[in-house]
């Protein structure tokens, strides 16, 4: 018999509630309480040496792929799947900030900003990043839409296959150094912040914002499928009964990539055509990432709450539309799109490799499961849409009923 892994998310909790207990074990040696401390330290600067080069690896390729496809479809496509995740965005900002200040007022905020110093490290590793983030942002999206010319013309592709296997290589980091010594990390960053008394202020912030996320994720998908059905003539609340075993997979798998042979019956359950549905669902899984955007957005306006930082609507919309297109590279891994927004953390102050940035990852990723289901709800969502539109496209290009009915 196989024995059952331990998923990310339970493994989270418990070095969540372990760091907790350990932290306020005042009476072990401060020696043994810093060992965790440093290791979360060491594996902050090696998370801070591999964020350019995650750009480079994920962002490259992303933008590289996007340019191929069915043409109009494909452009179809990937504008209603951006738009859908802008909206979402937008829509995650506003709640956060009508909602989040009644429970992260200034006097908690004051009370986590003035808690007493925390532990440090028994050494540290200076390990310097090759390329700072902006050149990395910068020379991924060059690389990028130079190669996609290349490949319009025939040619680019060993530089292709050369991003296309360094991306493999950082995924492969990803899958066995980061996302596997997370829950370490988190571990250190907990005791942490329990030694110096912050933890259980911050704790009575993350259930509250974790009810209003998952709240939020399922309107929004409903919304979608409410659109969905107003545009294409169908009966929303049958599309929504038909996607249940899309959102129960993803919630077990936290995963869009692994979810997609359930999601693909889905839409075939909503009418979708064969043709459109897997076409639109495997690409809608690597780029519309509405409910993971809702996630992260929320919980960065969160983080920026605690610790007292701007959070303007300029300020998080330019965040929100750089993440839509960033997220492109997150790989099916759970955790995956948090890993990618690290890097863009620092257009809204955010430093990804600090305490808050250890904090924004812990929120992320106790709520990834149902980000994901978000995700690729609206995908289905998207297919429907998509079909819809390109078969009013045809009946404008001179096609008959019964041929677009045969799309």
């Amino acid at each position: 018999m196989k024995k059952k892994k331990l998923g990310l998310v339970p493994k989270l909790i418990i070095a969540i509630i372990l760091g907790i207990l350990v932290g306020q074990m005042r009476f072990l040696p401060e020696g043994v309480l810093r060992l965790p401390v440093t290791f979360s330290s060491i594996f902050s600067t090696f998370l801070s040496f591999i964020i350019p080069l995650m750009i480079l690896g994920f962002v490259v390729v992303g933008i590289s792929d996007l340019t191929e496809g069915a043409g109009k479809l494909l452009g179809m496509t990937t504008v209603l799947a951006y738009g859908s995740t802008l909206t979402a965005g937008i829509l995650s900002y506003l709640m956060a900030s009508a909602f989040f200040p009644s429970f992260i007022g200034e006097s908690l905020v004051e009370k986590i900003s003035g808690s007493g110093e925390g532990l440090s490290t028994l050494f540290s590793i200076p390990l310097s990043p090759l390329l700072d983030v902006t050149g990395a942002i910068v020379f991924s999206f060059v690389m990028g839409v130079g190669i996609s010319a290349l490949k319009s013309k025939g040619s680019g592709k060993y530089l292709y296959g050369f991003f296309k296997e360094f991306s493999e290589i950082i995924s492969k980091v990803l899958s066995t150094i980061i996302i596997p010594f997370l829950p370490v990390y988190i571990f250190g960053n907990f005791l942490n912040l329990s030694y110096s008394g912050s933890v259980f202020s911050i704790l009575s912030i993350f259930w509250k914002v974790f009810l209003l996320i998952i709240a939020l994720h399922l309107l929004y998908v409903g919304f979608m499928f409410f659109v969905a059905g107003g545009v294409s003539g169908k009966n929303p609340w049958m599309l929504l009964k038909n996607q249940i075993p899309g959102y129960v997979t993803a919630v077990g798998t936290q995963s869009s990539a692994a979810t997609i042979p359930v999601n693909v019956e889905c839409a075939r359950k909503n009418g979708v055509s064969k043709e459109i549905r897997e076409f639109v669902v495997p690409l809608c899984a690597t780029i519309h990432l509405a409910g993971s955007i809702i996630t992260i957005t929320s919980c960065v306006t969160a983080v920026l709450l605690i610790y007292d930082l701007p959070h303007g609507i300029s300020l998080m919309a330019t965040f929100i539309a750089t993440l839509g297109v960033a997220m492109v590279a997150a790989p099916g891994a759970p955790g995956g799109a948090i890993m990618s927004a690290l890097p863009f953390l620092t257009l809204v102050g955010i430093d990804p490799t600090g305490t808050m940035g250890q904090l924004l990852i812990t929120l992320y990723l106790t709520q990834d499961s149902f980000g994901t289901a978000a995700n690729v709800s609206g995908d289905n969502a998207l297919a429907i849409l998509v079909e819809t539109f390109h078969k009013k496209s045809l009946l404008k290009e001179g096609k008959t009923i019964s041929e677009v009915e045969a799309v």
